[in-house]
C-alpha cells in the first residue's frame, strides 16, 4: 500500500473526537477473507457500536458454517457491523476496510481461498453504492495497490449470523494458533495505523 492509505488514515485518526454520539445506528456488511480478523478489528474501532460475524451474498436461508467453508453456496464470510455516523462515518469504515486486507486477491485472503473469503461490499442503501464506488475509484486513481482492485459492491441480500462459537472469537481464544499467527499481527498493524481512533 503507497502513501494514500496512510494519509486517509492520518485523516480518520484527526477526527478522533470530534463527533457527538447519537442513539441511531446504521449497518455496514463488508467481506475481507476470515471473519474472525474483520470481527477483531472493527470491534476495536471508536463509533462502532456492535460486530456480528456471518454469512452474505448467497440469498436467504440458513447455512453452516462448515456448508459455507465447503463452498457452492454462495455465500461470504461477512461481518455485520452496527456504527454511529454521527462518531464513525461509512467513508470512514471503508478506508480501515481497505488497510487490514486485500482487495486484489481474488477469492482469497492469505491461506484462505474460496468464493467465501472473497473482498465484497454489501451496501445497504445507495449512499453506501455510490461511497463505496468512489474509494474504489480513487484507490485506483491514486495506485495504491500494484494490481486492480476486485472488491465486489453488490446488493445486500440477507445476513445469516453465525453459531456463537464464532462471535466474538479473537477476544475469546488469543492463544488459539490462528489468532496467534494471523489475526494478532493484523491487529498490531491496525492500531498502530489508527491508534487515535480506537475505543478508550
Amino acid at each position: 500500500m503507497r502513501i494514500i492509505i496512510m494519509t486517509l488514515a492520518l485523516s480518520l485518526a484527526g477526527a478522533g473526537g470530534t463527533m457527538a454520539a447519537t442513539n441511531d445506528t446504521q449497518k455496514a456488511t463488508l467481506a475481507g477473507g476470515c471473519y474472525w480478523c474483520l470481527e477483531a478489528v472493527f470491534e476495536e474501532l471508536e463509533g462502532v457500536v456492535k460486530v456480528d460475524s456471518g454469512f452474505a451474498g448467497g440469498g436467504k436461508g440458513n447455512v453452516t458454517y462448515e456448508q459455507v467453508c465447503a463452498g457452492g453456496t454462495g455465500h461470504a464470510e461477512v461481518v455485520q457491523i452496527a456504527y454511529d455516523p454521527a462518531r464513525l462515518s461509512y467513508e470512514e469504515l471503508l478506508t480501515v476496510f481497505f488497510s487490514v486486507h486485500d482487495p486484489t486477491t481474488l477469492n482469497r485472503q492469505g491461506a484462505d481461498a474460496g468464493e467465501q473469503y472473497r473482498s465484497a461490499i454489501f451496501f445497504h442503501d445507495d449512499a453506501q453504492r455510490a461511497a463505496a464506488a468512489r474509494l474504489i475509484a480513487d484507490l485506483t486513481a491514486a495506485d495504491v495497490f500494484d494490481d486492480p482492485i476486485v472488491t465486489q459492491v453488490t446488493p445486500f441480500d440477507a445476513f445469516i449470523r453465525a453459531d456463537e462459537g464464532h462471535q466474538d472469537y479473537y477476544r475469546n481464544n488469543k492463544n488459539q494458533p490462528y489468532c496467534r499467527v494471523v489475526i494478532s499481527p493484523k491487529l498490531d498493524k491496525f492500531r498502530e495505523k489508527f491508534r487515535d481512533r480506537l475505543k478508550r
